[in-house]
C-alpha cells in the first residue's frame, strides 16, 4: 500500500501544491487563487485545465481561477484535509499537519475519505449543472459502496444509472419533458465520468474496457469510510443511552472503529438504536455542535471530524436526534480495545429496551403512549393502536431488545453504504 499510495498522481499534485504555498500566498479580494498564480499552477501541477479555450474561431478568456475546475479540486481538497487554510487574504500552510505530506498511506486515506465533500469544487455549475453536483456525497457513496460489494468490475453505464437513481430520488420529475430529462441525465453521466476519473487518478479505481473496479487501495479506503476495521485497528466500546426514558431504560453497547467519522457514527447510532433516520441530528462536544453543514445552524462539519479526535475512553458526547421530539443520547466511551480476527465492526454486543416510535413527542409523549397502550379501557387506546398500525397492544413491547436485530440493521447499513437523511 505504501508504494501504491506514493505513486498516485493526486498525491504528487497535493504535495507539489502545498510546497508551492510555502510560507503563504496572496489571494484575491474574493479569497481565490490569483489568475497569474493559477496559470503557473496548471502547468506546474499538470492539472489539464485549459486556460483561454478556443471554441470554433472564438477565444473565451478565463476570468477567474474558479473556472479551472481540476485546479480547484486540488485547492479545495488541500483545504479540506487541513493541509492549508485561508486566513485573511492569504493561503497559508497548517504547520501541525505538515508531517502528513511525508506519510503517503495516511495522506491517501485522508484524501479518499474527504472526496465525497468535493463535488462543488470540480463539477460544472450553471446551465449544465447536474443533480449529482447537488447530491454528490450521497451519489458517490452509492457508487463506491456498489463497487465495494461487487465481485467484478461494473460497467460505466451501470455506474451512471446508480448515481442517477440515487440523486433523483428526492425530486419529483413526473412533469419534466423528455428534453429536460435527457439534458439532466447527460449532465449526470458527464459528472459521474468526471468523478470516476478523479478516483482513477487517486488510485482508488481502475477503468478498463468500459468498466470500473476498486483497487486494493480503494478497498482499504472503503473500509475506513464505512467504519470497518481490520485486526489490530483501534476499537472503542461505547454505551449509547437514551436520556429521559425509564422502566425500562433504553441503551445499546456498540463496538466501533475509534477513527469513525461522525457522519458515519450517526448512521451507526441510528441502526443500533432502531431509529428511521427521518429527522435532523447533531453531536455536541461541550459547547461545539457538529452536524450536516448548514449556513444557518453554523455547525462544524461532522464529515471532517473523527470520534477519536474528540473523545477518549472515559469521556462522552451528546447526540441529539429529531429537534422536534428532542431525543437526547449520551454516548460514553467505556474503553479502547483492538479489532479481533474474524469479527465484523460495528457490532452491537448488549442493550436494553425498545426504540420509541418516531414522532411520538419525545420522552414525555412516549411515556404517555405506553400508559395508554397498557390500559385497554383508555379512551385513546384504539386511536393509538391505529396510529401505530398495530392490531394488538402486545405488538409494542417497551422491554423488547434483540442484539441480533440491531446487528442485522448494522450489516444492512454497511451494505447500503449510507442512510444519510435528506430532511
Amino acid at each position: 500500500m505504501v508504494f501504491s499510495a506514493e505513486r498516485t498522481e493526486l498525491i504528487g499534485q497535493m504535495r507539489a501544491f502545498v510546497n508551492w504555498v510555502g510560507a503563504g500566498r496572496k489571494l484575491t479580494q474574493t479569497g481565490r487563487i490569483t489568475l497569474a498564480d493559477a496559470r503557473m499552477l496548471v502547468e506546474m501541477l499538470g492539472t489539464g485545465d485549459v486556460i483561454d479555450p478556443t471554441i470554433g474561431d472564438r477565444v473565451f478568456r478565463t476570468a477567474s481561477s474558479q473556472e479551472l475546475l481540476h485546479l480547484m479540486l486540488v485547492v479545495e481538497w488541500a483545504k479540506s484535509a487541513r493541509l492549508v487554510r485561508k486566513t485573511g487574504n492569504r493561503l497559508v500552510p497548517v504547520k501541525k499537519n505538515a508531517a502528513l505530506l511525508d506519510d503517503a498511506p495516511t495522506l491517501w486515506l485522508t484524501l479518499f475519505t474527504l472526496f465525497d465533500q468535493l463535488g462543488e469544487a470540480f463539477l460544472p455549475s450553471g446551465f449544465g449543472e447536474s443533480l449529482l453536483r447537488r447530491e454528490f456525497a450521497i451519489g458517490i457513496r452509492a457508487v463506491l459502496t456498489s463497487l465495494y460489494g461487487a465481485d467484478r468490475a461494473i460497467s460505466i453505464p451501470n455506474v451512471c444509472a446508480t448515481t442517477w437513481n440515487v440523486v433523483t430520488a428526492p425530486y419529483v420529475l413526473d412533469h419534466a419533458t423528455e428534453t429536460q430529462l435527457g439534458h439532466w441525465r447527460a449532465c449526470n453521466d458527464r459528472d459521474t465520468g468526471m468523478a470516476l476519473d478523479v478516483l482513477r487518478r487517486l488510485g482508488a479505481v481502475t477503468i478498463e474496457n468500459g468498466a470500473v473496479g476498486l483497487t486494493e487501495l480503494g478497498r482499504a479506503g472503503m473500509r475506513r469510510l464505512l467504519g470497518e476495521s481490520t485486526p489490530g485497528d483501534a476499537i472503542y466500546q461505547m454505551k449509547i443511552t437514551l436520556t429521559g426514558v425509564a422502566n425500562p431504560s433504553v441503551w445499546r453497547r456498540v463496538l466501533v472503529a475509534a477513527s469513525v467519522r461522525l457522519d458515519r457514527l450517526h448512521e451507526v447510532i441510528q441502526a443500533a438504536m432502531g431509529w428511521q433516520n427521518s429527522h435532523l441530528h447533531a453531536f455536541i462536544d461541550g459547547q461545539t455542535y457538529y452536524g450536516v453543514p448548514d449556513a444557518e445552524l453554523r455547525y462544524r462539519d461532522e464529515r471532517t471530524t473523527r470520534l477519536n479526535d474528540l473523545v477518549k475512553p472515559g469521556h462522552r458526547l451528546v447526540y441529539i436526534y429529531d429537534f422536534g421530539d428532542g431525543w437526547e443520547h449520551e454516548v460514553t466511551i467505556e474503553e479502547a480495545t483492538v479489532a479481533k480476527p474474524g469479527m465484523t465492526y460495528p457490532l452491537c454486543v448488549a442493550g436494553q429496551g425498545a426504540c420509541p416510535p418516531e414522532d411520538v413527542g419525545g420522552w414525555p409523549g412516549y411515556a404517555r403512549l405506553v400508559e395508554i397502550l397498557t390500559d385497554p379501557g383508555h379512551g385513546e387506546h384504539q386511536d393509538m393502536l391505529d396510529w401505530l398500525g398495530l392490531d394488538d397492544r402486545n405488538q409494542l413491547d417497551p422491554t423488547h431488545f434483540a442484539p441480533d436485530e440491531a446487528n442485522r440493521r448494522l450489516i444492512a447499513m454497511s451494505q447500503a453504504g449510507s442512510i444519510v437523511a435528506r430532511h
